[in-house]
């Protein structure tokens, strides 16, 4: 309980005694074992949850929907409810690339980055490919998205698109425009 004490401390500026941490800890232990444990419909049409990565690392749900569908309208909402709420600045987004998303985002977070995921982007180069190149495809894209560095990930890019533009030169449009336009 002392480093959960030590950081609270840090992060809050107060100082919680080990026993005040212990019942803390017991309550929301609690609450979070009756949500886990609630039932759940037997059907959701979808849902969508914006999830937030703070500066010390720690995630956190930001906000969710239900929506019949997912559409840049209902991103849009969920980004404002956000705003609304007193969040002033994100830094980047990372989507699954729906389209219109990158000017919902540009209008209610300008200075923001953004960020097509990259499992998103090696499953649609996956379904781009023939089946017999599929899994070498995919294992030299890894090598991209799993550099060490922003350099080391920009020379994989290029290895990648020098190996398979002959074979899939759309794939490797599509992955220049991507870098190009993020």
């Amino acid at each position: 309980m002392t480093e959960t004490s030590e950081h609270i401390e840090k992060m809050y500026g107060h100082h919680y005694t080990p026993q005040t941490i212990s019942n803390m800890t017991k309550v929301m232990v609690e609450h979070v074992d009756v949500f886990m444990k609630r039932p759940l419909e037997k059907r959701y049409v979808c849902v969508y949850i914006a999830a937030g990565i703070r500066e010390v690392g720690t995630k956190e749900v930001l906000t969710y929907a239900v929506a019949p569908t997912e559409s840049a309208y209902i991103w849009k909402e969920l980004l404002q409810d956000v705003k609304q709420r007193g969040t002033e600045q994100i830094l980047l987004f990372i989507s699954d690339g729906l389209i219109g998303i990158v000017n919902v985002i540009q209008e209610i977070h300008p200075q923001a980055k953004y960020q097509t995921c990259c499992v998103h982007l090696a499953r649609n180069i996956a379904h781009k490919v023939r089946v017999s190149d599929r899994a070498e495809v995919c294992e030299d894209f890894k090598s991209v998205y799993r550099s060490d560095d922003e350099e080391a990930g920009k020379a994989a890019l290029a290895t990648f698109c020098d190996k398979w533009k002959t074979a899939y030169p759309r794939v490797v449009k599509s992955l220049f425009s991507f870098t190009h336009n993020s």
